[in-house]
């Protein structure tokens, strides 16, 4: 791996910026990150200068379906092609989400999506979006599965040596039966696409769900049975419990940038993350993009998805167009936090949520060189994964 020294940046932390600093980065992890004058002089195989400009950790995605004219449930192939374009975005690691199948299908695909190797952006496991959900929002309908034990060690042993991350519903049958499982090893158990109540959710926490994805989005609100006593349900139960991490597609219009700001309030810095929900089409220009049997639409550059009229269901949102980096961009101009928070939310809450809290996410001694360096206005300039450059 080459050694890699970037001089005259301004490191982005955990808890601000701080600029005139250089990184020194041998065996593609970082060994030193001093000011400028204490590496005056010193070489490597790589001298960039940063320019002033925002040296941040890589991104990590832990919700994408696709980007470009790529899709993870296309297969292999598209995976792979996927993993070479992420690095334009800032994203270093991630984890490539497949839509539900018919039982068997299912861990053929998981399995076939396993053998995918990458020397670009690193994939961190398989994310599986269903089947064990209640409510469907953009998924086919195999998303709703039934509560079987031997499915989930199937898809478990399909995405070795990958660990599967499962995505569930607190109100799916007998979930809390099978979240141990999913949870076993240390895995994460996200929630997601859910009518549940309080107790349903405070069920799944206590058996092992530490993660809730597309917050918002596909967590139907209670009814009212009682004029003018708003009822909680699930959103409330994750927002009020501090084992729970949460992350939200930042569009503007999946969710109010409100919402992030109450979960920060909620969770503090280190509990709130960013995802995309990528589809198809993410990152290109706008227009018409084929989405399995259906067709999804962008009508502006990083916007929501919705299917069209040659669809299932006409008009309803079907993942994002963002790209991770704009996320972080809208996350300072729509949420108004500042840049190190906007970036902690791509890079080590993630991080945190996967376990890798001790390897990735900072821009610090020890760490995994996997960098981006940011413009002045936040899009990106270059991207290295173990110290070596993607663009």
């Amino acid at each position: 791996m080459p050694q890699l020294l970037i001089r005259n940046a301004s490191v982005v932390t955990l808890d601000g910026v701080e600029g005139g600093l250089s990184v020194l980065c041998d065996r593609g992890r970082i060994v030193r990150v001093v000011a400028d004058a204490d590496l005056a002089g010193r070489s490597a195989e790589q001298v960039v200068d940063a320019g002033g400009g925002y040296l941040c950790p890589g991104l990590i995605d832990l919700h994408i379906h696709g980007v470009h004219e790529f899709l993870v449930d296309n297969g292999p192939d598209d995976l792979a092609r996927m993993c070479q374009i992420l690095p334009r975005y800032a994203v270093t690691a991630f984890l490539p989400t497949v839509c539900p199948r018919p039982k068997g299908q299912d861990a053929r695909c998981v399995a076939s999506l396993a053998q995918v190797r990458s020397s670009a952006a690193q994939i961190l496991g398989l994310h599986l979006e269903g089947p064990f959900l209640t409510m469907t929002g953009a998924l086919p309908p195999e998303a709703l599965g039934k509560a079987d034990p031997d499915r989930v060690r199937a898809l478990i042993a399909a995405a070795a040596p990958y660990p599967a991350v499962f995505s569930i519903s607190p109100d799916f049958e007998r979930i809390t039966e099978l979240i141990p499982l999913m949870a076993a090893g240390g895995r994460p158990v996200f929630m997601t696409h859910t009518s549940a109540g309080v107790a349903q959710t405070q069920a799944a926490i206590e058996a092992g769900a530490r993660h809730a994805t597309h917050l918002y989005d596909v967590f139907k609100a209670p009814e009212e049975t009682e004029p003018g006593v708003r009822p909680c349900g699930a959103l409330e139960a994750i927002l009020a419990d501090p084992r729970v991490s949460v992350d939200f597609i930042l569009d503007g219009e999946h969710v109010h940038p409100v919402a992030v700001r109450m979960a920060l309030a909620c969770k503090g810095p280190d509990r709130v993350c960013l995802i995309t929900d990528a589809n198809i089409g993410a990152g290109l220009p706008p227009g018409r993009y084929q989405f399995g049997a259906d067709e999804v639409e962008f009508a502006y550059p990083g916007g929501p998805a919705r299917m069209t009229a040659n669809s299932r269901h006409p008009g309803v949102l079907a993942g994002s167009g963002l790209t991770l980096d704009l996320a972080v961009r809208n996350a300072v101009r729509l949420a108004g936090v500042e840049l190190h928070q906007a970036v902690r939310m791509a890079s080590a809450n993630p991080a945190q949520v996967l376990g890798l809290e001790k390897t990735k996410g900072r821009v610090q001694e020890g760490y995994d060189a996997d960098l981006a360096l940011l413009k002045e206005d936040l899009t990106v300039r270059q991207t290295w994964i173990a110290a070596r450059p993607m663009l």
